[in-house]
């Protein structure tokens, strides 16, 4: 994965990169998860070190993101946002994902603000799509004289995670965290199989929907046509 687009915002005076991405938009069950990922300008060394492995997370192995989604948890500030079933049910899944990402990027602006108010910085925040999130004030910190503070731009890029490391790395995060997620819904649920589709809907998912109906993680909104 090219690290060309952080270098070029650096150069631009943004001290900071933050990739986000959602995984679970198309599920028929479970929630819609976005990763933040933040590439300081200071951690380009890093990014060079598995800039070749990092990919969009639907193109690796299993395997591979949990070693990836490790590396990238250890070295990089990242964080998750989640949105339930039940809120896509009630707000539609677009604007749930792009909830899902504003929880994601406020949790992660504010669990690290001490580190990124250090000094006064810019940052951009690439997002996956066409979107940008609607009503999102950018942050600043201690806005009096003297005080540190950081502030944040916003970037939408379609099909960012195959361009872009912070988006990819950040598909990588939530893939992740999601896949876990439905592996332990289907302790819960054993009779839809989550564990194997992770409550996409392939042709056993559908098969079992219509033998045993809906499970309280279903998206009803999603599965009107099989029920």
């Amino acid at each position: 994965m090219d690290i060309k687009f952080e270098q070029q915002k650096f150069k631009q005076g943004f001290r900071f990169v933050i990739g986000c991405d959602e995984v679970g938009r198309g599920s028929l069950a479970g929630p819609v998860v976005a990763a933040t990922v933040l590439v300081a300008s200071d951690k380009l060394k890093v990014c060079k070190v598995i800039k070749s492995q990092v990919k969009d997370s639907k193109q690796l192995s299993p395997k591979k993101r949990e070693e990836l989604a490790s590396f990238i948890k250890q070295n990089f500030l990242c964080a998750i946002g989640e949105v339930s079933h039940k809120i896509i049910d009630e707000i539609n899944i677009h604007n749930a994902t792009l909830l899902a990402m504003k929880k994601a990027v406020i949790k992660l602006t504010s669990a690290y603000s001490h580190e990124l108010a250090y000094k006064e910085q810019r940052g951009l925040l690439a997002i996956d799509g066409r979107f940008v999130i609607p009503n999102f004030v950018p942050i600043v910190i201690g806005t009096s004289k003297g005080k540190p503070k950081f502030d944040m731009e916003q970037e939408a890029i379609v099909k960012g995670d195959n361009k872009i490391f912070s988006i990819a790395a950040a598909s990588i995060v939530a893939k992740v965290y999601r896949d876990e997620l439905m592996r332990k819904m289907n302790i819960k649920y054993p009779q839809y199989g989550f564990a194997k589709h992770k409550g996409y809907g392939t042709l056993r998912h559908r098969n079992m929907v219509k033998q045993y109906g809906l499970s309280s993680l279903h998206r009803k909104s999603f599965c009107k046509k099989l029920i």
